[in-house]
């Protein structure tokens, strides 16, 4: 297995730069055929929601279209993939960012009793208590 960074992701769901998202597309049928997976690690998904959303202003519901597409991706092996999911159902909904739900369940799984956080996005979702 091979992992993957931001800027591969952002080329494949963007197509932004088409001798690049050439390279990617190419990559990625090559794995296919080969049976091999790429990790694409926690920390990528939270830079890619960033980038998404501060660099090409995307909205949340393209932004969850196109991480729903990823997570159904075969040649993607998406770290803690059943928190991700968790934590993108709630950047649907939520007023926090994507990272923040994530930290959320991980902490969860860690054992912890709760995500303690400035953030008054926060406040009143299960799993974190928001300091003010």
């Amino acid at each position: 297995m091979r992992g993957v960074d931001t800027n591969i992701l952002v080329r494949f769901l963007t197509a932004d730069d088409p001798e690049q998202v050439e390279i990617v597309k190419d990559l990625f049928a090559q794995a296919e055929a080969e049976q091999e997976r790429f990790n694409v690690s926690s920390i990528v998904l939270c830079e890619l929601v960033w980038v998404l959303r501060a660099q090409y202003r995307l909205r949340r519901g393209e932004i969850c279209s196109m991480l729903g597409s990823l997570f159904e991706a075969r040649v993607l092996e998406i770290q803690e993939k059943d928190l991700a999911r968790r934590a993108l159902e709630q950047f649907k909904q939520g007023p926090a960012d994507f990272a923040d739900y994530l930290i959320g369940w991980q902490n969860r799984r860690a054992g912890c009793l709760d995500t303690l956080t400035f953030d008054g996005d926060l406040k009143g979702t299960p799993g974190f208590t928001a300091l003010s």
